[in-house]
């Protein structure tokens, strides 16, 4: 009787083992069709552009309180031919000297196929935004110097799609430049008065 026991036993080991290394073989030839798929596509990130900025207000109305409303205009560009790009929700917002100066103004998610063009226009703003002193004098002299050096930031997270194959969730970082120069400057503190609108087409930094 103990023999068969054991007996037993050792079958289902072996049948538990087999049914392992299957499963593991299966999942390695798997992940291998996935990387050799992509080490041949060769994926390549989006690319952005900022075509224009609009410019209703920045104002620095104290040393450490700046307001601003922006209109600003991007280009993406998916550069894969075989390879569409989801875009979750991004969040658009403005940067001075590494400081945020305006709120997040979101763009919806959405599906970019394979070397389609989008461009979104989105209004950011933020009142009376708090900043470091130094960041608010420095933006008072750059209206009396008559340039701005400002950069559109637009955060969010993507995902590949290879035919049916779609990857799991990056983290997308676009840094875009925003170099102004003032043509009507005055010294009341408002940089930039009514609408002001400047064409740039400056590239973007692109970071997944």
């Amino acid at each position: 009787m103990p023999e068969k026991v054991c007996s037993g036993e050792k079958r289902k080991r072996r049948i538990i083992r087999r049914c392992c290394a299957g499963l593991f073989i299966f999942n390695f030839i798997v992940l291998l069709v996935i990387l050799i798929t992509w080490a041949v596509l060769q994926p390549k990130k989006p690319r952005f552009t900022l075509e224009e900025a609009t410019f209703f207000t920045l104002n620095v109305s104290a040393a450490n309180v700046i307001s601003a409303a922006i209109q600003v205009t991007v280009n993406a560009r998916n550069p894969n031919s075989r390879i569409g790009i989801y875009y979750d929700k991004l969040d658009v917002y403005a940067t001075y000297r590494n400081q945020q100066i305006t709120y997040y103004t979101g763009i919806p998610a959405f599906y970019q196929g394979h070397k389609d063009v989008n461009i979104w226009s989105p209004f950011i703003y933020g009142n009376n935004v708090r900043v470091a002193p130094h960041n608010g004098l420095a933006l008072s002299q750059d209206q009396l110097d008559g340039d701005v050096r400002l950069i559109i930031k637009i955060d969010g997270r993507v995902k590949w799609k290879v035919g049916s194959f779609v990857s799991r969730r990056y983290h997308i970082h676009v840094a875009c430049p925003a170099f102004i120069h003032l043509e009507n400057t005055n010294k009341t503190g408002v940089l930039i008065g009514g609408e002001a609108k400047y064409e740039l087409s400056q590239s973007c930094s692109v970071n997944v």
